[in-house]
């Protein structure tokens, strides 16, 4: 049984190192160190939906301990011991609202999950560079992901996880859909407290925007309009899902019966942006109360570090788990993140 597992996760690993190598390759390498802002898109994928990752500046890929792991990493949704509700709320820049739902099941070595993540952005006050000031016209955009994920630990020390997820992004009239993956790894260095974690998040297809969108001329612009008056936008280019690859580890660097205190690094990939490196720690007092610090480094913005308080409260059999995750940027201002957990 041990032979078996043993080439099972040799195996796995080798398909995960196949399949971070050809993302490299294609994705990363010819431009690494610079920034490709603006090659993708279904940019709300890339936002943090729990408040403990917030707190610990999103370096969370080796250390999710909740429902959460089905967005950070599906490998450890099979670490978990508890069938979990989680919701997420992000009251995100300018009235925009993030919002995450997800469940995991356990049974046996295996873990079932869903989740869903759906941003708003609300009504936006439409402006053009002839009308800055506003054209008279409101839009909104909204933005969904829906994800089924497994998740299996093949030993004690070593799980994987794969989700699958439909995306749909709205803007104006205009809807673009497709379909990714995420992949996930997690090991255990037997009981030295130290874990490591790789993932692969959103790897897919291009997706093809249809529909159309009208906007009056600018008074100089000389441009064929339809009867109305109005310039047609009906042909667009395709778009890329915003493909990363994360590399994390967690350390437990204190335990006693009383306190735990845990360290946490990530190393963020993205294919359409600079690369970033976060470290987060965690303090937990009596497996109830939980204060968080983290910082990334890489990110314009930033002018403080990320910051997170816990509550975990038993109820009879269960318990509730409440979380706030701070982050705060120059222009834009202050993210405020809540989280709910039940643990059944």
């Amino acid at each position: 049984m041990k032979k078996r597992f043993t080439l099972l996760s040799i195996t796995v690993i080798v398909l995960m190192l196949c399949l971070a190598g050809e993302s490299a390759a294609r994705n990363v390498f010819p431009s690494f160190g610079s920034s490709r802002s603006g090659t993708s898109g279904f940019q709300f994928l890339k936002i943090g939906v729990d408040a403990r990752s917030a707190g610990m500046a999103y370096s969370n890929i080796a250390d999710s301990k909740d429902a959460s792991s089905l967005f950070w990493n599906p490998a450890l949704a099979a670490q978990m011991n508890q069938n979990q509700f989680f919701l997420g709320h992000t009251a995100y820049f300018t009235d925009i609202s993030l919002n995450y739902g997800a469940y995991v099941h356990r049974y046996r070595n295996m873990a079932f999950g869903a989740s869903l993540t759906y941003l708003d952005s609300g009504e936006i006050e439409e402006t053009t560079e002839f009308q800055p000031f506003g054209t008279g016209r409101t839009f909104r955009t909204i933005h969904m992901a829906a994800g089924l994920t497994f998740a299996q630990e093949l030993t004690s020390l070593f799980s994987y996880g794969v989700t699958l997820k439909y995306l749909d992004e709205r803007i104006e009239e205009i809807t673009t859909r497709t379909a990714v993956v995420d992949i996930g790894f997690f090991y255990r260095v037997g009981n030295t407290g130290l874990r490591f974690a790789v993932g692969i998040n959103n790897f897919g297809f291009d997706a093809s925007p249809g529909g159309e969108t009208r906007r009056r001329p600018g008074p100089h612009e000389n441009v064929e309009t339809d009867d109305d008056g109005f310039i047609v936008f009906d042909d667009f280019e395709e778009v890329s899902p915003p493909t990363t690859f994360n590399l994390g580890a967690a350390y437990d660097i204190y335990q006693s019966e009383l306190m735990n205190v845990v360290v946490t690094g990530q190393i963020i990939n993205p294919n359409d942006n600079a690369e970033r490196f976060s470290l987060g720690t965690e303090l937990q007092f009596m497996q109830q109360f939980y204060a968080r610090a983290g910082y990334e480094f890489g990110v314009d913005e930033i002018y403080l570090p990320n910051f997170g308080v816990g509550f975990n409260l038993p109820v009879q059999r269960y318990s509730l788990g409440l979380d706030y995750g701070f982050a705060a940027r120059e222009r834009l201002g202050v993210l405020h993140r809540f989280s709910l957990k039940f643990n059944l």
